[in-house]
């Protein structure tokens, strides 16, 4: 089946959404962040919402193109990034994010406040280079 480019568009604008509402809490400091927890629960909802986002755009492209489905979330990036849609590099680093999103959805271990912050500007610097490549690589 082809690549329902409407559905992956719906997802990057969902994401890039996401982003700037994010970009709003990488600007404060880290006192600042924990001294709301609103301000945590935030942080840990919009980056648990974009990496599952990429997730699901990553099982829809090898589902739909490369005629495979990923082991798992981690898997995805891997796949994608061997399928050639991201750099290496990128795919790796991504791929890590899936354990973050893991930890916010399902609450297995205490949610280390430090780590959800320094995640922001990750997710700030890596998930725009992901977001460019998949439109590249699609042609969308």
């Amino acid at each position: 089946m082809p690549i329902d480019k409407k559905l992956i568009n719906r997802k990057i604008t969902l994401i890039n959404n996401d982003l700037k509402s994010l970009k709003t809490l990488s600007k404060l400091s880290f006192k600042t962040y924990l001294s709301k927890s609103e301000y945590e629960a935030l942080a840990e909802r919009y980056l648990e919402r974009i990496i599952g986002r990429m997730i699901d755009i990553n099982y829809h492209i090898l589902s739909e193109k490369e005629n495979e489905i990923p082991t798992d979330f981690y898997n995805s990036f891997v796949r994608i990034g061997r399928k050639k849609y991201l750099p290496l590099k990128l795919a790796d680093s991504m791929a890590n994010s899936a354990g973050l999103r893991n930890r916010l959805a399902h609450e297995y271990d205490e949610i280390d406040p430090k780590k959800v912050f320094d995640a922001l500007e990750s997710c700030l610097k890596d998930v725009p280079k992901y977001l460019k490549n998949i439109v590249k690589s699609l042609d969308l």
